[in-house]
């Protein structure tokens, strides 16, 4: 199943749930939402910095993580960031395709 990075920042109204439910709280209800599509929750952390939360876990498709990034952001408590993770072998088999480039500027 493809993996998944999603950086989380909370809005206010997000924040003040937070504070309402505690961290082991989201936790689960996060690890519920992805289930609910057939994922699976790998890695779960609350963070200090430009991001508020680090989460990573396998879902089937992009489609289930489309899913997931409409309803999260028509909640209005939080912004996410999804980012498609490869394993080292996925770049193992992606340098191995034969792929037609021009370089931009480049005679054809």
């Amino acid at each position: 199943m493809p993996k998944y990075l999603w950086q989380v920042n909370y809005t206010a109204e997000g924040a003040d749930g937070l504070l309402a439910e505690g961290g082991s709280g989201r936790r689960d209800a996060v690890q519920r939402m992805l289930e609910s599509v057939g994922g699976k929750l790998e890695v779960f952390y609350y963070a200090l910095g430009s991001d508020d939360l680090v989460v990573i876990g396998e879902l089937p498709d992009n489609v289930s993580a489309a899913a997931l990034s409409l309803v999260t952001s028509a909640g209005g408590a939080a912004r996410s960031r999804t980012t498609v993770l490869l394993a080292p072998e996925d770049i193992d088999e992606a340098s191995r395709r034969s792929v037609e480039y021009r370089r931009p500027g480049a005679d054809a």
